[in-house]
């Protein structure tokens, strides 16, 4: 992409209504911009790291066995009358009517939607275990939306839905959805702990919230400093592995980890002193089993071994992929602009020309910029006539992962500068090495 024909509008000056790094960073970027309270419009930027994290969510999910749909934003308020939640669910749902006066709802969440499918088709356990997910857009009317997208009002949301015969094979379902959540954060650049969580409205009796610790995050939690060490799970996962997953499960809740809702000051006051930590955290993960909460009122039933009819057991998992960007931004920035993960960043390198006009580093930049692009690469051109320390600044403030600077001198010598964002290290080395450094791209 040439920065000359790219929408990129930055903002030169701190915005005195956003209170966190995150925040800030995004609209001097140009990544989103408010449109009401808790309401944003995705800029390019922003869109390309929006869409990079789901990647790596669809990703995840689908290697766990999960199964990709869309359901609607728009739901009737009749199947959310069969589970008992329309009117318990409070002031949070956007409530609306139709044309017609029928009532209906901008969803906040999608069980009763997805028990709606699943009933509509599912006869019998033999078509178990099955995970329905998708992501999608979700409103929740929060009295005091702040932070930007950290908790925005409109926000997207991946919603998972495991639908089991019976309590062990739903409790595996939940393992399987643990596990992927773990991989899922870590292939985001994100150490994020498993911590015992409330159910709130979504109801159940099991619950972990993932976690990633951060001075501005919204809440306090509680766990043991064991767990940053903790290794991710690896790609070749067996997701069929009962007992394989429960251990790993097992292990990864065998430490003290709570949310302030579920803190035992007692149970913590037993950690060793020195293991204790005690922090504010940022949720980017929560998953849920809460058995026939759902299926028993809506009927969802499926015919057992035995041929008799059965609730289905479920669970939800959801990843806020729009809050995860915040949440990248707050584990990784400086005082220049946002560091990205390698994985996510909008752009893999920046191609700085620092003397726009000049035939040498206009064909040297050239070169590069088509290069890079014929290998697969996201590369940004700044081919704009502007002053150096402009171009240095839009590319720390964006993050891209690398900057391949060309300037008339150092090309003059058959150089050109390699500069990595997140350690700041610079060295002098030839184009052609410079291409080196960066080999085609897996599709």
């Amino acid at each position: 992409m040439r920065l000359s024909r790219y929408f990129l509008p930055l903002l030169r000056d701190t915005p005195k209504d956003a209170e966190i790094v995150s925040h800030r960073l995004m609209l001097r970027a140009g990544m989103i911009r408010q449109q009401a309270a808790g309401i944003y419009s995705w800029l390019p930027l922003g869109l390309r790291v929006l869409d990079k994290i789901n990647r790596v969510v669809r990703e995840e999910q689908n290697r766990s066995g999960a199964i990709e749909i869309l359901m609607p934003t728009v739901q009737s308020a009749d199947l959310w009358r069969e589970s008992g939640r329309y009117e318990a669910y409070g002031k949070e749902m956007l409530r609306i009517r139709d044309r017609h006066d029928r009532e209906m709802l901008y969803g906040p969440t999608n069980e009763e939607m997805v028990t709606d499918i699943f009933r509509s088709y599912v006869r019998s356990y033999k078509d178990l275990p099955l995970n329905l997910y998708h992501i999608q857009w979700k409103f929740r009317d929060e009295v005091r939306p702040r932070f930007g997208v950290m908790r925005g009002r409109e926000f997207l949301m991946k919603d998972a839905y495991s639908f089991d015969i019976d309590q062990a094979a739903a409790r595996h379902a939940y393992n399987r959805m643990f596990t992927a959540y773990l991989r899922t954060f870590a292939r985001l650049g994100l150490k994020a702990i498993p911590m015992r969580a409330d159910t709130g409205p979504i109801g159940g009796d099991l619950s972990h919230e993932f976690i990633v610790l951060a001075a501005t995050g919204e809440s306090e939690v509680f766990c043991h400093r064991d767990y940053l060490d903790f290794e991710t799970p690896p790609a070749d996962t067996d997701f069929d592995d009962v007992a394989g997953l429960r251990g790993l499960v097992e292990r990864w809740t065998s430490l003290y980890a709570a949310t302030s809702e579920m803190h035992d000051a007692a149970a913590f006051g037993a950690v060793p002193a020195d293991s204790r930590v005690s922090a504010r955290g940022i949720e980017v993960g929560h998953i849920f089993y809460f058995g026939t909460k759902y299926s028993e009122p809506m009927g969802a039933t499926v015919a057992g071994p035995d041929g008799q009819q059965t609730p289905v057991h479920m669970g939800s998992y959801g990843i806020g992929p729009s809050r995860l960007v915040a949440a990248l931004i707050e584990a990784g920035h400086d005082e220049a602009g946002i560091i990205w993960p390698d994985e996510i960043a909008p752009f893999d390198m920046a191609v700085l020309n620092l003397k726009a006009g000049d035939a040498a580093t206009d064909a040297a930049c050239e070169q590069l910029y088509r290069a890079l692009l014929a290998k697969g690469h996201d590369a940004l051109y700044d081919d704009r006539d502007d002053r150096p320390g402009a171009k240095f600044a839009t590319a720390d403030l964006i993050g891209a992962p690398w900057q391949i600077i060309v300037g008339p001198k150092g090309l003059a010598e058959g150089k050109v500068e390699l500069k990595r964002r997140a350690g700041g290290e610079r060295e002098q080395i030839s184009l052609e090495a410079a291409l080196a450094r960066f080999p085609e791209k897996a599709a």
